[in-house]
């Protein structure tokens, strides 16, 4: 069936690859990932979803990685306060732009656009680096921060749909003081030179 052009096609915004990477982005919010379907996401965006082609001629694969990108790539804060509170705010900020877009997370721990996840490890290095850790350090500690980030966040998410299970008696796992003590952790093994 040929969709017929909407009375609205006029006033709608142009079809952009950021345009389309939001909508899919709401689907999998929402709905989760196995929902996002190029047709869903062209009555999503009003068009046919052959126009979706036209953006990322590699379809579905291509609109993935964007979504890894535009999720996982997040450079590091800035140090006016210092390299470790500035990886503090970084951690938080990374942990709360999953912890949004948790149905991305599948995307993140895959081998899926491994470029995207590269750039944010050599933002991070390269913080560290510019606060005085030595290279090689740095790159351990930028991976096992990652590491503890992605980890940490798909621990909570499992949590919150109830697939971990705390020990009879215990009480509920205080997400947001369990990760700052891991963070607290994570960044007093970092030593500068």
């Amino acid at each position: 069936m040929v969709r017929q052009p909407s009375i609205n096609a006029q006033n709608r915004p142009p079809l952009t690859t950021d345009r389309i990477i939001e909508s899919a982005l709401h689907i999998v919010d929402g709905q989760g990932l196995a929902r996002l379907t190029m047709r869903r996401l062209g009555d999503a965006l009003e068009v046919e979803a052959m126009a979706i082609y036209h953006h990322l001629p590699r379809g579905k694969e291509q609109l993935l990685d964007h979504l890894v990108a535009h999720v996982g790539a997040m450079p590091a804060a800035s140090s006016d306060g210092g390299w470790r509170e500035g990886l503090m705010v970084w951690a938080r900020a990374y942990r709360a732009r999953l912890l949004d877009h948790a149905g991305v997370l599948p995307l993140l721990v895959t081998h899926r656009n491994p470029a995207a996840l590269a750039a944010t490890i050599g933002s991070l290095r390269e913080h560290l680096r510019l606060g005085g850790v030595p290279e090689q350090a740095a790159a351990v500690a930028a991976h096992s921060l990652l590491g503890f980030v992605i980890g940490h966040v798909a621990l909570e998410v499992r949590d919150t749909r109830g697939d971990v299970r705390a020990e009879p008696g215990e009480p509920p796992v205080d997400w947001d003081d369990r990760f700052g003590a891991g963070l607290a952790l994570v960044l007093t093994g970092v030593n500068p030179g």
